[in-house]
């Protein structure tokens, strides 16, 4: 399999969508369904759509063309060059500083335990931070950069966050409202954080529909705050069901044959794989990513999570 070839740029004014996996390894068919929704979504509405490879964790060698070679395979476009986050570090830091400029940042000393283990403030969500480092005496700066320094690493850069909720409109779940704490913009080994460089990216790419699964959703809020804070359009976000294995857990490769090239290897097609995807969604006997794009409404988007059953 090869990639298909990226369509020609559409025109900024259009806006659009994206799909952005990590490549740590082969795309899972909940993967897959999403990256489809995602393009479909997108199409339907006239936008542009966007890949990027979100590689600033874990990566498997090969495994990014490996992955566009799978979105290729059902069917699926997509309009300019790949961007790749490990190359987009002096666009995170420009976002950085302007942050840092006015005085929207702060250094925090604190290990991961340590923000575990402190009292939260009432209310506050499981692991959400408890705001130890946000406003620290020099003396206390100086102790926490001498404790940094025996551990070998620099301090997290936080946001110093001006609100404590922000709300954004999904297409799928209306209005959502959640927490908004000091979130990490810079982590302690010098890489920029997700939410930050996926605020960054999306306005880099012109994004102006966020679609993915519905475990993102609760963070949704504190990015679109931060793309405020930066001056970036908000997206609309639509948060789809998350795909399940038969036990209730998110679905994951562990799981036995669940991704593409683990279907082509027991005798399936591209097309049976998008069937089977299509099917989850209400609209069976598709074979390519345009039978779901001509033939399914956001309507019909099961509110349930997708259990995948596999023979084999």
């Amino acid at each position: 399999m090869t990639p298909q070839t990226p369509a020609s740029p559409a025109p900024p004014e259009v806006g659009a969508g994206r799909y952005a996996p990590s490549p740590s390894g082969d795309l899972h068919l909940g993967n897959l369904r999403t990256a489809i929704l995602a393009w479909v979504l997108a199409r339907r509405s006239g936008r542009a759509f966007r890949l990027r490879l979100e590689d600033l964790d874990r990566v498997r060698e090969g495994a990014a063309q490996r992955q566009l070679e799978d979105l290729a395979a059902l069917g699926l476009d997509w309009d300019g060059d790949v961007m790749v986050q490990s190359e987009r570090g002096d666009a995170y830091a420009q976002a950085l500083g302007r942050l840092q400029d006015e005085g929207r940042v702060f250094e925090c000393f604190c290990t991961r335990r340590e923000i575990l283990e402190a009292p939260s403030a009432p209310h506050a969500p499981p692991g959400a931070y408890p705001g130890t480092c946000r406003d620290l005496s020099p003396q206390e700066r100086e102790e926490g950069a001498a404790k940094m320094l025996a551990l070998q690493r620099e301090p997290a850069l936080r946001l110093r966050a001006g609100v404590r909720e922000f709300s954004v409109e999904d297409h799928f779940a209306g209005t959502v409202t959640a927490d908004v704490d000091d979130f990490v913009l810079r982590r302690g080994d010098g890489v920029a954080a997700y939410n930050l460089a996926v605020v960054v990216d999306d306005a880099a790419q012109g994004v102006d529909q966020v679609t993915r699964g519905d475990d993102l959703l609760t963070s949704a809020p504190r990015q679109a705050y931060l793309a405020t804070l930066l001056g970036a359009p908000v997206p609309a976000y639509a948060h789809v069901p998350l795909a399940l294995n038969t036990a209730g857990a998110r679905l994951a490769k562990r799981d036995g044959a669940v991704t593409l090239r683990d279907r082509l290897a027991r005798g399936e097609s591209a097309g049976d794989v998008v069937g089977r995807i299509g099917d989850s969604l209400g609209v069976p006997g598709c074979r390519t990513a345009r039978d779901v794009l001509e033939r399914w409404d956001p309507a019909m988007l099961p509110q349930e999570p997708w259990v995948v059953e596999l023979p084999g």
